[in-house]
């Protein structure tokens, strides 16, 4: 489990989601929501196959020592690229995209898997370095834990009950580069393949994005500062009825995500293609370009 940086407690959730955890220790956790969720849950909904995080390493090393004690976790490293040869995979726990070619560099080099937290990249630049080493059998793999919402599951099997989807929103707090992979994620699976342009009007601290997709159904994700309450509202409106639901459990959203990884590292076989995650990453930087750009249309294909 490598890195940590602010507002970001997923080496304590996630880490706790395969070893188990120490109570005590939890209740320390800076992030008050994990042990409040992780502690909802039965003893044997942890563990994952048998896999374990047996190393850490996070940007301040103060906090490598709580979340090691947190999270039971026996080796506590001094550099990440100590682990090369020590574990089968790596998880790079940290939601700054334009760092992560410089943290999973070590890794592809050494032939690891790796499972990058979203957003993968969040500029054109990283984009294609990604692409390349994909190419050239790289095992990477990075998701939004809203891929595996359950309540959005049963319309992710079928929207037939919706008729024609005409309409979709999404809503989250934080910041569009950190944050709007999630609100992507939670629709993209519903509407699959095929988004084709994108149009920022908002703000750094307040995005209001529209996507078309090749359906003809229009997409507006909503990404504001501190709108804490719209954390995960999806609403999708069709020909034949409409349904809004919030994101709610936690936990079996991130469980299902680190379960698929680590079936990626039993078998080798990705989930899902990349070309899926490139899709995604191609609207999260559409959404930057536009509002850079004082909210033109920007063409997912050109990036």
């Amino acid at each position: 489990m490598l890195g940590m940086v602010d507002g970001n407690g997923h080496p304590y959730s996630w880490s706790a989601i395969f070893n188990g955890y120490d109570r005590e220790a939890m209740a320390k956790c800076p992030y008050a929501a994990i042990p409040e969720y992780l502690g909802k849950e039965p003893d044997e909904r942890f563990g994952i196959g048998g896999a374990r995080v047996t190393h850490i390493w996070t940007d301040d090393p103060a906090d490598a020592v709580k979340v090691a004690r947190a999270s039971l976790i026996p080796s506590v490293v001094g550099r990440a690229e100590d682990v090369i040869g020590e574990v089968d995979a790596v998880i790079v726990a940290t939601d700054r995209g334009w760092e992560h070619v410089d943290r999973c560099r070590p890794f592809v080099e050494a032939g690891l898997p790796i499972f990058v937290d979203k957003p993968l990249v969040d500029n054109r630049r990283d984009l294609d370095v990604f692409r390349n080493w994909i190419a050239t059998g790289a095992r990477i793999m990075s998701s939004s834990c809203m891929a595996y919402a359950e309540e959005f599951l049963p319309y992710r099997l079928s929207t037939r009950e919706l008729g024609i989807i005409r309409y979709a929103g999404v809503t989250t707090p934080k910041s569009w580069e950190r944050y709007g992979i999630h609100a992507l994620s939670a629709i993209y699976p519903i509407l699959g393949t095929g988004f084709l342009s994108a149009r920022n009007t908002g703000t750094t601290d307040r995005n209001i994005v529209h996507f078309k997709h090749v359906s003809n159904a229009d997409v507006v994700i909503v990404a504001t500062d501190d709108m804490y309450g719209g954390f995960g509202c999806l609403q999708v409106c069709g020909t034949s009825g409409s349904v809004h639901i919030q994101f709610r459990d936690t936990f079996y959203a991130f469980r299902e995500q680190l379960a698929d990884f680590v079936g990626f590292v039993r078998t080798g076989t990705a989930p899902y293609p990349f070309s899926q995650t490139e899709e995604l990453m191609q609207m999260v930087i559409a959404g930057i370009m536009s509002r850079e750009q004082g909210g033109a249309e920007i063409v997912l294909a050109d990036i």
